[in-house]
């Protein structure tokens, strides 16, 4: 049966913890040098509409590793809802390839391949969220806490795509988890208010760093201003000038609390070069995690497409 991963909520909580495990697996594998060959004669077709750095790497290098083959597609090539409908192009690309992955701006444009594809498709990101970094992180967390459930997470700064899909992990996995940012900034409180009534998490949104921080285990940025908002950089810079990870932040957190990142990182407005370069970052380890996770995540597919 055809199956997507378009958002965490997408998976059961058994799901994704299942996919976490395998994507371990898949890390020793691969660093052992035995990575199964489990997408072998797959092929995948991959739009960027936006650039791309760790998403474009990790998802070619992950399909490589698996045997399978990329094509990579950008506006240039053709422009999806213009020259041809989403519709069309979805069902057309749904003879060729095994899955389409998409990176781009709009949300609706995702949701709209996915119904009319017969493939998987994969949110590679949008403006709303990103899936795939979440369970990245998750792993990352996973790894240097030995567990992913209660973990007390301190979101700081602008209430983006990130922040959404850690509310949409809270909706599945129990998280106790901080969203601090600016009078200005404040994160979808319906969605807030709808994740909170579910029960499984708790969640606190303050205008206050110090406090979010206090006794967490984690603490999590991203860019204050995101692709597409650049231009509202020197407002965002304003506003969220206190909402910065730095090492006196640092302080009010756990003592082996580790320090997370997306990246790319703007050093020195939403962290600080010393904080991101220190023992406690694991920015890193993040970055590589995309690879095997999202190799987790494209075999799930396959093996529910072909039940």
């Amino acid at each position: 049966m055809k199956r997507d991963f378009i958002s965490i909520l997408d998976w059961t909580s058994k799901e994704i913890r299942d996919n976490l495990d395998f994507a371990a697996e898949l890390k020793q594998q691969t660093k052992e040098g035995k990575c199964p060959q489990l997408l072998k004669r797959k092929t995948y077709g991959l739009f960027f509409h936006k650039p791309s750095l760790r998403t474009r790497l990790s998802f070619e290098v992950g399909i490589a590793q698996l045997g399978g083959t990329s094509l990579v597609l950008s506006e240039q090539d053709f422009k999806i809802g213009e020259r041809e409908t989403v519709s069309d192009v979805a069902r057309v690309m749904s003879r060729y390839v095994d899955g389409i992955l998409i990176r781009t701006f709009s949300h609706q444009m995702v949701l709209e391949l996915a119904q009319h594809a017969t493939v998987p498709v994969v949110n590679m990101l949008t403006d709303f969220n990103h899936p795939c970094q979440v369970m990245s992180d998750m792993l990352t967390i996973k790894e240097n806490l030995g567990h992913i459930d209660n973990v007390r997470i301190a979101y700081i700064g602008d209430s983006n795509n990130m922040t959404i899909s850690w509310l949409n992990l809270a909706a599945r996995i129990p998280l106790d988890l901080r969203i601090a940012t600016a009078p200005e900034t404040m994160p979808y409180m319906k969605l807030v208010t709808e994740i909170q009534e579910i029960g499984i998490s708790t969640i606190k949104v303050t205008n206050s760093a110090q406090e979010a921080v206090e006794g967490a285990e984690v603490l999590y940025t991203d860019v204050w201003a995101s692709m597409g908002e650049k231009d509202k950089i020197a407002e965002r810079e304003l506003v969220l000038k206190d909402f910065q990870i730095n090492s006196s932040l640092l302080k009010y957190a756990e003592k082996n609390a580790i320090v997370m990142h997306c990246l790319p990182a703007e050093r020195g407005k939403e962290i600080t070069d010393e904080v991101i370069e220190c023992a406690q970052s694991v920015v890193f380890d993040q970055a590589e995690n995309r690879l095997h996770v999202q190799k987790a995540i494209l075999v799930q597919l396959e093996k529910w497409r072909t039940v």
